[in-house]
């Protein structure tokens, strides 16, 4: 579904010259993979996220979408790629506060080209376990229960794509659990997810973990050999 070509990113220098923040990626996604992304603070995790969305634009290289050279599109094709293609996770929820969980789950839809709507925004929420908490507003829920909120948004205009960028980290454990589970019973379903984390545990629940040092790909395999060769083991 996706193939990423030699993708390079480089920012300017407040007193002068860029730094690197991606530095010639390669790399493959198929239909229906769970794959996390992880590495150190300042890797370019979220860089890289920011570039199979569309929220930024490599500085070389070709991201194919389906085989569509999609990095470089218009203001306007990229937003018409966000809303049909992608759906977004963040770390904070970014619900809006006095809006129940199903006006805010229904948002996105209000840009959406689709000939009916009715029913998409119960449905994405009762695909999160959320079917009971329709009504409530985000003061009304767990953290947890947020979270899922906001994935059910993401997956209201039943995106090919779902990135989800640190979902756990203003989590508590169980809350954080709660989360993975949804997530992987969504990637079972079929759903192709991207997640970005900081946090062996979480992305343990991936198939596959790409490891970026430097901005590098330095380790891109299934997850059981992945901790064994960032665990300094033998493969």
């Amino acid at each position: 579904m996706i193939d990423l070509e030699a993708i390079g990113k480089r920012y300017p220098r407040p007193g002068g010259g860029t730094v690197d923040a991606l530095v010639g990626v390669s790399l493959r996604l198929e239909r229906g993979e769970f794959v996390a992304i992880t590495g150190a603070s300042g890797s370019g995790k979220s860089t890289l996220m920011n570039i199979l969305g569309l929220l930024d634009q490599p500085s070389e290289g070709r991201y194919l979408f389906e085989g569509e050279d999609v990095a470089h599109l218009d203001a306007a094709a990229q937003a018409r790629f966000r809303n049909r293609k992608v759906g977004f996770v963040f770390q904070a929820f970014h619900l809006l506060a006095r809006t129940t969980a199903l006006e805010n789950v229904e948002l996105p839809l209000i840009y959406s080209d689709r000939e009916s709507i009715a029913g998409l925004g119960e449905a994405a929420l009762e695909a999160v376990g959320l079917a009971d908490r329709m009504r409530h507003t985000p003061g009304e829920l767990s953290g947890g229960q947020q979270q899922r909120v906001a994935i059910a948004r993401a997956l209201v205009n039943e995106p090919d794509l779902l990135l989800a960028d640190e979902p756990t980290g203003n989590l508590d454990p169980q809350s954080a659990g709660e989360v993975m589970r949804v997530l992987t019973g969504l990637n079972e379903s079929g759903k192709t997810i991207v997640l970005v984390t900081h946090d062996a545990a979480v992305a343990a629940n991936a198939r596959r973990i790409i490891h970026l040092d430097a901005g590098r790909v330095a380790v891109n395999q299934d997850r059981v050999l992945t901790s064994t060769l960032l665990q300094g083991g033998r493969a």
